[in-house]
């Protein structure tokens, strides 16, 4: 790698969750790393921790949904370090009103504007920095429900991630030949805050017993640790014990 082994990533939705323990597992393996998010707070107090423990990481505020802001972010970082290497997008949402019963225009618009639109900006962004370098990754976050359909989900973020890993898949098929390579990180359950979103919150046990943050966090950074010549196109995660697999009223409603 060129720009004496500067290596940069830009992780959005870097303000809890996956999107910061990506952040994190990122730093500490020596990346210099910008965390956007539509919360100051949050992606400061993402920063100080990365950089009480010698890491290099600084934020940059953002909305996904406004394609013009994530150009001038990504622009901002190629005048600032020179270069984007990697491109982590993990801003997403979901809704409390997820069937065909209750579902309002408003929930279903919102979350195609922030889990597929913001998505494809930021592809877009960071593409002509990415392509000049003829070296460049990113890590889409979809989710299990872009490989399976379900009920719980809802209709609306099922959707969403479907089309993610679709996009993911275009993009390797357009630029491979310029030395380009995405990848789809397809969690199960993960405890986020999220959850909090559920119609029904899980208890305490059972988030104890989904994926944890930093375990996306790692398989983040070991997608970003391997060679140019490597494309991992698409990982499918869960936890051991999936709920999906396991019938319980809690996750049939």
């Amino acid at each position: 790698m060129t720009n004496g082994g500067k290596r940069v990533a830009w992780v959005t939705g870097g303000g809890s969750g996956i999107g910061e323990a990506g952040a994190e597992a990122l730093a500490s393996d020596g990346w210099t790393v910008i965390v956007s998010g539509r919360r100051k707070e949050e992606l400061d107090r993402v920063v100080a921790n990365i950089t009480k423990t010698g890491g290099r990481a600084e934020a940059m505020p953002l909305d996904v949904s406004v394609a013009a802001d994530c150009a001038k972010v990504a622009d901002a970082i190629v005048a600032k370090h020179g270069r984007i290497d990697l491109l982590v997008n993990s801003a997403g949402v979901n809704v409390p009103k997820r069937s065909w019963a209750d579902m309002e225009l408003e929930g279903w618009d919102k979350l195609v504007d922030i889990n597929l639109n913001g998505v494809l900006y930021c592809m877009r962004a960071v593409l002509p920095a990415m392509r000049r370098q003829k070296d460049g990754s990113i890590i889409n976050v979809a989710s299990w429900a872009g490989r399976h359909v379900s009920k719980m989900p809802g209709p609306a973020y099922t959707t969403t991630k479907h089309a993610v890993l679709a996009l993911t898949h275009s993009f390797n098929m357009d630029e491979c030949v310029n030395g380009l390579r995405a990848c789809c990180l397809s969690p199960g359950e993960v405890a986020t805050p999220i959850l909090k979103l559920r119609p029904v919150v899980p208890s305490a046990e059972e988030q104890a017993r989904m994926l944890q943050p930093e375990d996306c966090g790692r398989t983040i950074a070991f997608v970003a640790s391997l060679p140019p010549r490597v494309c991992v196109n698409e990982i499918l995660i869960s936890p051991t014990h999936n709920r999906g697999f396991i019938q319980t009223p809690a996750n049939r409603d």
